[in-house]
């Protein structure tokens, strides 16, 4: 891994356990965080270490790849040789795989130096467990050991996409001897333009079944073109997909999925929910890194002139001698800093009763799985618009030059920050998360077990 000077960023917290390195001093630990436990195994001191270490290498470039607009082919790189895509796997007997808690606190340290990694990291995560989900239903189970083992980057969606395959959708058409032949066109949100395997759900031209299947990007019939004007997450390898007569070897069925919903059990149902409250990591990521950076920025006394010493500064005026003097900087942070830690409660009891339903397994039930579908929209929406409001505020605490607000000056770029947020929430509709949240808790109604997003 290249070498880089380290940042000053607080480390973020894996819900439920230490932060992935300890703070260095008492100044920089944030309120209600503690050092690691010396009861920790050594195997997870030395994740910490290594997720802290590449998190500061990203973030020493990471306005530089931003603003180049690049498949991320470097970043995925540095991926695979500090080895988080085989630890991002569910954990089982291959020896590979981080437990839920410890996956959610690296994709959120990755996030708070790199949102768009952070979401490729996030879509690889839930698609490992793909096979998992699928339970009795798996034709190939062992998805996560061999990407464990190949040390792949997985990237894909379940959900079918668009009914017309000549738009927005895919078929799958039987070949005989249980092979397939996929073909269509499909938009996925990330990592397909750099994705070692993708995970896709397509009809079964002949059945109607949802199947699930494996396939190399490689192949001469798979032609990818990546999203190149994204508004924010430019380097999460967004791009649409399409597959020309590309043959499905049975061994690449990796199952089916149920046709009425009636049928579906709780725990499959899981997975859309998993990739969700993933995504909000990211953006709780995003959020700390925005703040922190800020934060940095202003002790380096580069505060906007309206806090520091400008001549809306208050009462301090021109005479302040430094920005953390300003009685009005204070409490922009006091609130911005207040208000990411009140959604990181939030995000952390949705991802314990996350954590609690995966190891249920088949055992959980349907208002078990209600339970934690409203508590990951509760998360998703307290974090969502504690990220949007502190990814804009956070261009008013430093000074303009720095917010660079265009993107092309020379300062930090802060304006990737709520760039990438805007791209991380803008497809989720806080109105609808709220309906649902308040009809479970006034009248009791269970959220549908559905399996996309």
């Amino acid at each position: 891994m290249s070498t880089s000077k380290k940042s000053t960023r607080p480390p973020v917290v894996p819900p439920g356990g230490p932060p992935v390195v300890p703070p260095r001093g008492p100044r920089d630990r944030p309120p209600g965080r503690r050092d690691a436990h010396p009861a920790d195994r050594p195997a997870d001191e030395t994740w910490r270490r290594v997720t802290r270490e590449l998190a500061d290498d990203l973030a020493a470039d990471a306005i530089s790849r931003d603003r180049a607009v690049r498949a991320p082919f470097d970043e995925v790189a540095r991926l695979q040789e500090a080895g988080l895509p085989a630890l991002l796997t569910a954990p089982g007997p291959h020896g590979s795989g981080a437990d839920w808690r410890t996956a959610c606190g690296v994709i959120r340290e990755i996030s708070a130096a790199d949102g768009s990694v952070g979401e490729l990291l996030a879509h690889h995560c839930v698609l490992s467990w793909t096979t998992r989900f699928l339970g009795p239903a798996a034709r190939t189970p062992g998805l996560d050991a061999r990407t464990a083992e190949e040390r792949w980057l997985l990237a894909g969606a379940v959900e079918p996409g668009g009914a017309d395959p000549d738009r927005d959708g895919l078929a799958l058409t039987p070949a005989g001897g249980g092979a397939h032949v996929l073909d269509g066109l499909r938009a996925f949100a990330s990592g397909v333009t750099v994705a070692d395997r993708l995970v896709v759900g397509t009809r079964c031209t002949e059945s109607g079944d949802l199947l699930l299947v494996l396939v190399d990007p490689a192949h001469p019939g798979v032609r990818t073109d990546p999203y190149p004007d994204r508004v924010g997450q430019r380097l999460a390898g967004a791009g649409t997909v399409g597959f020309d007569r590309v043959p499905v070897a049975p061994d690449q069925v990796l199952g089916a999925l149920p046709r009425d919903e009636h049928a579906v059990t709780p725990y499959p149902t899981l997975a859309p929910l998993a990739l969700r409250l993933l995504l909000v990591h990211v953006a709780l990521g995003v959020t700390e890194g925005a703040l922190a950076e800020a934060r940095d920025v202003s002790r380096a006394g580069q505060a906007a002139a309206t806090h520091a010493g400008g001549p809306a500064a208050g009462p301090y005026g021109p005479s302040s001698a430094h920005a953390g003097d300003d009685p009005y900087l204070l409490r922009s942070y006091g609130e911005l800093a207040t208000a990411a830690h009140a959604a990181a409660a939030v995000v952390e009891r949705a991802t314990d009763a996350l954590a609690r339903g995966l190891l249920a397994g088949s055992f959980l039930d349907v208002e078990e799985r209600s339970d934690i579908a409203v508590l990951v929209a509760a998360a998703e929406t307290v974090a969502h618009r504690v990220a949007l409001d502190v990814t804009t505020r956070v261009l008013q605490l430093v000074d303009p030059a720095a917010a660079d607000p265009y993107g092309t000056g020379p300062g930090p770029g802060f304006d990737r920050f709520w760039r990438n947020v805007r791209a991380l929430t803008a497809a989720v509709p806080p109105d609808h998360r709220l309906r649902d949240i308040g009809d479970h808790y006034l009248n009791g109604t269970h959220a549908r077990l559905t399996l996309p997003a």
